[in-house]
């Protein structure tokens, strides 16, 4: 399992091609070879990848937006062949599917035809959770009836374990279910301030069981652990993810 960057951790800094450009520099300099592409300004899809290239960076996955892949599928297609990215994540469940068991349900079967579309062109479709998933339904969350009532051989997931852990699961256990359905996961940490609240933490520096979230994800051969901090609370996010890196370097991962 190597490390990667969720670029939408520094989505400030990419709203044009120069800051894309400077911004990718600076994710190389920190150390990392691969991020994930979402939270990224308008440009081009092969001056995207000309940036990419120039700073040796790979391109190790996606969040596509649900009307892309509901509606412009061969653009979705055309883009990740483009960018020679397998994983094609969408980045949570649209709101019309959250409130019924049945809504989860009709979102697998649909996410399952995204995931046969994209798998005849060599891709694969990816599910990032978050915290909302892990309500239940007749004693079944969200999350598990996505599991259960989609195609395991067109659908992965995506694990973001602190959403998992915000959602009252246990990251360890889920990541050992999704044995052979997930080669991405989502690394951030957990905190709680001294007034009780519960924030986004580098990781390492939150409470979260890194060493064992680590292990269980290279039991089931995970590829890539993609950093991403949704805030940083005023510190620069380039330096939350160098913390995030340096902590992980030290658990063993490289870039």
């Amino acid at each position: 399992m190597r490390i990667a960057t969720q670029l939408y951790t520094v989505r400030n800094f990419l709203q044009t091609p120069q800051d894309i450009s400077d911004s990718l520099k600076k994710v190389k300099q920190l150390g990392y070879n691969s991020v994930q592409a979402s939270g990224v300004g308008p440009i081009g899809i092969h001056e995207f990848k000309a940036l990419t290239d120039q700073e040796g960076l790979s391109i190790c996955a996606t969040h596509i937006g649900y009307n892309d892949l509901l509606n412009d599928m061969d653009s979705v297609i055309e883009k990740h062949l483009a960018w020679d990215c397998k994983y094609v994540g969408l980045g949570g469940l649209p709101p019309e599917f959250r409130e019924t068991s049945q809504g989860y349900a009709t979102f697998a079967k649909q996410a399952s035809d995204f995931g046969r579309q994209l798998k005849s062109a060599g891709l694969q479709f990816i599910y990032h959770n978050h915290d909302f998933e892990f309500a239940k339904y007749d004693g079944k969350t969200g999350m598990e009836i996505l599991f259960d009532e989609s195609d395991p051989e067109a659908v992965d997931f995506e694990l973001d374990v602190y959403w998992v852990q915000a959602g009252g699961a246990d990251p360890i256990e889920w990541i050992r279910k999704v044995d052979g359905r997930m080669k991405v996961v989502h690394f951030k940490d957990m905190c709680i301030t001294p007034d009780r609240k519960q924030r986004f933490a580098e990781v390492g520096e939150g409470n979260m069981n890194f060493k064992g979230i680590i292990q269980a994800c290279e039991e089931i051969g995970v590829e890539w652990a993609a950093v991403e901090q949704d805030d940083c609370y005023g510190r620069n996010p380039f330096e939350s993810l160098e913390i995030s890196f340096a902590n992980l370097a030290r658990l063993g991962l490289k870039g």
